[in-house]
């Protein structure tokens, strides 16, 4: 029912379902970027959450609403996110699944 590869990085939180259509709420799981993970990371929370419509479920409109964590590097003060384009160049995650997150992160 999710895209393809989403709850290796998102982890499910809720769902509810009111007059407007099916939220579906997901949180980025704490797994430390690969481009630092020989870095000490902190996580810092997450980013104001999103929405974004997804496909229909029978005649429901779907909205995914997503909290994308936030990492401190310890050794800078830096804040940093996960490169989505990165992470799509792997071979973890659907091709379909990459563009998505592509489009809606940037």
């Amino acid at each position: 029912m999710l895209p393809a590869g989403i709850l290796e990085y998102f982890e499910l939180t809720n769902t509810t379902k009111d007059s407007k259509g099916i939220n579906i709420f997901l949180e980025e799981k704490n797994i430390v970027p690969e481009e630092y993970k020989d870095q000490l990371l902190h996580s810092k929370g997450f980013l104001p959450e999103i929405q974004v419509q997804d496909f229909p479920i029978r005649g429901h409109k779907v909205a995914l609403c997503i909290k994308r964590r936030r990492w401190e590097v310890q050794s800078t003060g830096e804040i940093v996110t996960r490169d989505w384009t990165l992470v799509r160049a792997g071979a973890r995650m659907t091709t379909e699944f990459g563009l998505f997150l592509k489009g809606i992160f940037g």
